[in-house]
């Protein structure tokens, strides 16, 4: 990995290339974040850099203790990137959105919107019974679990149980935009989330 940052979702939008064709895009306030620690193989056995997004308002005596000493506000996020090359970086240090560039590709990780216990029909698709002629009131219950052979049900099985709430990476986005003044990514298509959640940028491990 070459370099990351953190950042929030704002929300989904368009934009217009030259030819005037729609791009829908989803805007993410990436940082400014400080370096609150540089991680060596001497001290640690990896190399790494931690970075901080969102002043913390209420901080515990360890974690203001932390960043007390790169003389910062403590930070309500954080999140180790592994770089190829960490050499650059050192303790205090902010990074920006503007380490990006229109036209790279990224990998984008955040948690999903969370939708509780969802049975079988909203979590996978499958279809539902005819409404009429005597079905119910099973039109929307999973059906087979299986036959008597086994006695049991299979690994692997699509039940009900919970549906989003989950970390997921979309890999191979294109960055449309980047606003420097403002710490604003435009990336092409969608990025898990819901609006205000955070989400952390990449360079994309599919070249």
């Amino acid at each position: 990995m070459k370099k990351g940052i953190i950042g929030k979702k704002i929300g989904m939008t368009q934009i217009f290339d030259e030819k005037g064709n729609a791009i829908p895009v989803t805007v993410i306030e990436a940082g400014p974040c400080t370096v609150s620690q540089v991680k060596t193989k001497e001290t640690d056995g990896y190399e790494a850099i931690q970075l901080g997004f969102i002043d913390l308002k209420k901080a515990t005596k360890p974690q203001a203790g932390q960043f007390k000493k790169i003389g910062c506000t403590a930070k309500r996020h954080l999140k180790e990137f592994r770089l190829e090359d960490i050499s650059g970086y050192k303790a205090g240090d902010t990074v920006t959105a503007d380490i990006f560039a229109a036209g790279e590709k990224v990998d984008v990780t955040g948690i999903t919107k969370g939708h509780g216990y969802s049975g079988t029909v909203k979590r996978w698709g499958n279809a539902i019974l005819r409404m009429t002629h005597g079905t119910g009131p099973i039109h929307r219950q999973p059906g087979s679990m299986g036959v008597i052979d086994p006695a049991r049900i299979f690994k692997n099985k699509k039940m009900p149980g919970q549906y989003g709430n989950e970390q997921v990476t979309v890999l191979n986005l294109e960055i449309a935009k980047i606003d420097a003044g403002l710490n604003l990514i435009a990336v092409k298509g969608a990025v898990p989330g819901s609006k205000g959640s955070i989400v952390f940028i990449r360079n994309t491990v599919k070249a």
